[in-house]
């Protein structure tokens, strides 16, 4: 793939001094056009700190992941066994001309970690491995292996005869066998049990008959009644409450037993593991409403009793160093339990000892202290997982290697983002190239080169504007030059609260009994270091409220097949629209329904499997990626068939259908809250699984504004967002408000806090440092204030 040396290169590397090997200095990309990328071409230097640059949507990630990272992949997993790459994801090669001088790719991205819950921060860091073996030496009483101590492996013990070939003859032999694991036998490792409130599935006051039944479905007119009736287990005329011990076994509980009801063999099953089946195996996003709503009342959640949420069994929980077991190391704050390793003097560990020291120090230096490793990771933010997933690389001794940030100053304070840039210096430092996609002013400023993508975001964008140092960028005149030193002003006056919303004695997670009074009809920012509290207050007393719509930056759940258009009930309208003017019914009118292609069955791509090789998605040849029969495509709307509008961009559909015969108010009123939140440049029929974390959040935010909801909060809406943009967004939220909203903002952007009516401060520090309000008043009387770390850093950012 690479272009190999030529004598005269050699000639010109011996005449300067240098080995031929030591001349490749540079990652070359020639011709990339990986989703909107036009012929890219651009060179990275090794060992060097890159960022990239450019508003959302104008193609960094596609370059930096989708084009350099995903090849760098594809082409370490083609070295495995071709049986070992049956188990891995297949990858099909970017869309590039040439790709050389590429070196082994590590990326570290904001993806959520798996949301398992057996899961926790110590398991997914390798931390509770160590603290495992740790115990398994010095702890006493003394009760077996590391495995002991693992809430994942439960205690199991057997006997039997074993018969095997010995001497050409088969002898049988008596073993027995024992496991002795750490996990808790009532909740199986899981901290919580879940149990069922028995009064939200029947009303025992009266009998079957007369519909004690509250399951939702569950009516006696069908055949659930003929069911009941036919078992002979219990009389359908007789109050709940009036049941035998037996009965109500028998209702609640009863195995799948075969019965005869008019002739018909049926299967009658209890309540409680027929709900089971048919309700809880299924993904709560998945349900119907009504029947999340049933779920929700009806499972309920309690802490284990016998293990106290720790997961483990008593066994585990016996065996102490220096009167702490591994519960309670587990459920240490980092910061403190680092202090507490550190006190451990034993030689026959020591070299085990120093590596929990160097993890556990990782965890502070990178800001997340506050954690404690029985966390569950699905808990996590953004920002918190991709940080932990570092820890992993800190200590690494790799160099050489490419390292690959999405944005890694989500979720920090500006006074957490001085210690990630170091941690960044140090990993380029020890020899690594470094690739990092940012927005952040602070973070661009530290860059060795600089790359400018633009100039605009979708089709518009996909070219490289700058390729330089930061001064040049600075001069360059690129949108992102121009707004790098942009700073926000205080505003001269902000507005009066209408109301206000009161938290008393909040105290979710790290929080200390806090008081505080929310104004409402203002635009609100809460604001401290990370891990002070800020989420544990807003969602622990302030979302579940009614009037409260709560918008975070979680995943959108949906498949390729999940558009814009579907997620925000847009193609409804239009698809109604079309079925009207054409004198057919809607549901030709969907991909997924009956209008799809038939030979891709809707999806646009066919994906063809290659068994060993790694499996290739092309362009469906009969639709051409239409993703419709082509029948479909012959009625028309607007001048338009079904297709073509799903192929424009928010901003070009947003005129289509506010006059003339195109006209439809329903799907304009949505298409014009997409435009406000920033995404004119989507296309409609665009697969949600291309959006990133910023992104989505913006379309969750689009969708939400055409609710009945008073107070809005936002966490952190300026992911993801060029400097440009960010003003976009302070201008929609200044909307709201004006509308009459309350707006309750998470964030750490100066700009944003700046603009703010009201500053609700957390901290002082993270974890059990922090929980206390430390400040609460105008944007204006912080940076006078200036006693806590956020007005230093907002005074200084004002210039105050």
């Amino acid at each position: 793939m690479g272009s190999g040396s030529t004598s005269a290169d050699v000639g010109t590397n011996a005449a300067a001094g240098r080995a031929a090997a030591d001349s490749h200095d540079v990652i070359r990309v020639i011709g990339a056009r990986e989703n909107n990328l036009k012929d890219v071409s651009v060179d990275l230097p090794k060992r060097r700190l890159t960022v990239f640059t450019g508003v959302s949507g104008s193609g960094k990630s596609s370059l930096v992941f989708g084009t350099i990272a995903a090849e760098s992949q594809r082409m370490i997993n083609e070295t495995y066994s071709t049986f070992v790459q049956g188990f891995m994801p297949t990858l099909a090669r970017p869309d590039v001309d040439v790709l050389s001088g590429l070196t082994t790719a590590i990326i570290v991205d904001q993806e959520r970690m798996g949301a398992n819950s057996r899961s926790t921060v110590g398991t997914a860091t390798d931390a509770n491995a160590m603290l495992r073996i740790l115990f398994s030496r010095l702890g006493h009483p003394h009760i077996g292996s590391p495995q002991a101590f693992s809430f994942n492996v439960a205690s199991i013990s057997g006997a039997g005869a074993v018969k095997f070939e010995r001497g050409g003859e088969t002898v049988k032999e008596r073993r027995d066998f024992s496991v002795i694991g750490g996990m808790c036998p009532r909740c199986e490792g899981m901290g919580a049990v879940s149990d069922f409130d028995l009064s939200e599935l029947y009303d025992d006051s009266k009998s079957l008959n007369e519909g004690a039944l509250t399951v939702p479905g569950y009516s006696m007119e069908g055949w659930y009644g003929r069911i009941f009736g036919g078992s002979g287990f219990f009389d359908m005329d007789k109050p709940i409450s009036a049941f035998t011990k037996k009965e109500l076994a028998d209702l609640l509980h009863k195995e799948p037993t075969k019965i005869k009801v008019e002739g018909i063999n049926l299967t009658y099953e209890g309540l409680i593991p027929r709900i089971q089946k048919s309700y809880l195996s299924k993904d709560r996003e998945a349900m119907q409403p009504h029947i999340r709503a049933f779920v929700d009342r009806v499972i309920t959640f309690a802490t284990c009793p016998e293990c106290g949420g720790t997961r483990l069994n008593e066994g585990a929980r016996s065996s102490k160093v220096n009167g702490i077991n591994i519960a309670d190391a587990c459920a240490m704050q980092i910061s403190d339990l680092a202090g507490w390793v550190r006190g451990l003097d034993e030689p026959s560990v020591a070299p085990l000892l120093t590596s929990l020291r160097e993890t556990l120090d990782s965890f502070v230096d990178i800001g997340l202290g506050y954690l404690s490793l029985d966390r569950s990771s699905g808990t996590l933010s953004g920002g918190e997982a991709q940080r932990t997933k570092m820890i992993r690389h800190l200590g690494s001794s790799l160099t050489d290697v490419t390292y690959v940030f999405d944005e890694p100053t989500v979720g920090l304070h500006p006074h957490d983002i001085q210690r990630m840039n170091e941690l960044l210096l140090q990993l380029r430092d020890k020899g690594n190239t470094v690739l990092v996609v940012e927005h952040k002013p602070e973070m661009i400023t530290i860059a060795d080169r600089v790359v400018d993508l633009g100039p605009g975001a979708g089709t518009g964008g996909g070219e490289v504007m700058f390729e330089g140092t930061v001064e040049g960028l600075r001069a360059s005149g690129t949108l992102t030059g121009r707004h790098l030193d942009d700073r926000a002003t205080l505003k001269p006056s902000v507005r009066t609260p209408s109301a206000k919303l009161e938290v008393r004695a909040a105290g979710t997670h790290n929080l200390q009994d806090v008081d505080v009074d929310i104004p409402l009809g203002v635009l609100v920012t809460v604001t401290g270091v990370a891990g002070s509290g800020k989420s544990s207050l807003i969602h622990g007393s302030v979302s579940g409220r009614d009037g409260v719509v709560s918008i975070d930056q979680g995943a959108i759940r949906g498949s390729r097949r999940s558009n814009p258009a579907t997620y925000t009930g847009l193609l409804e309208p239009i698809r109604k629209a079309f079925a009207k003017a054409n004198g057919v019914k809607p549901a030709l009118f969907s991909a997924n329904s009956e209008g799809a292609c038939p030979n891709c069955k809707g999806a646009g791509v066919i994906y063809t499997d290659l068994g060993v090789m790694a499996g290739v998605s092309t362009v469906c040849e009969v639709c051409e990626g239409k993703r419709f029969d082509t029948s479909v495509l012959d009625y028309h709307f607007g001048g338009r068939d079904i297709s073509e509008v799903l192929a424009m961009p928010v901003s070009e559909a947003v005129e289509f259908f506010a006059a003339g015969e195109a006209r439809i108010p329903a799907a304009h009123a949505i298409l014009e809250r997409l435009a406000d939140v920033g995404l004119g440049y989507i296309s409609l029929g665009q697969p949600l699984t291309t959006l990133s974390g910023g992104e989505r959040q913006r379309l969750k935010l689009a969708t939400h504004m055409g609710e009945k909801g008073d107070v809005y909060v936002l966490d952190e809406p300026t992911t993801g967002l060029h400097l440009a943009d960010v003003e976009q967004l302070l201008a929609l939220l200044d909307r709201l408000v004006d509308s009459g909203r309350s707006v309750i903002v998470i964030e750490h952007h100066q700009a944003v806090m700046a603009h703010s009516d009201w500053i609700i401060d957390l901290g002082p520090g993270a974890g059990h440092d922090g929980g206390r309000l430390v400040f609460e008043g105008t944007p204006a009387e912080l940076v006078a204030d200036r006693s806590t770390l956020t007005g230093k850093h907002l005074a200084a950012y004002v210039g105050g």
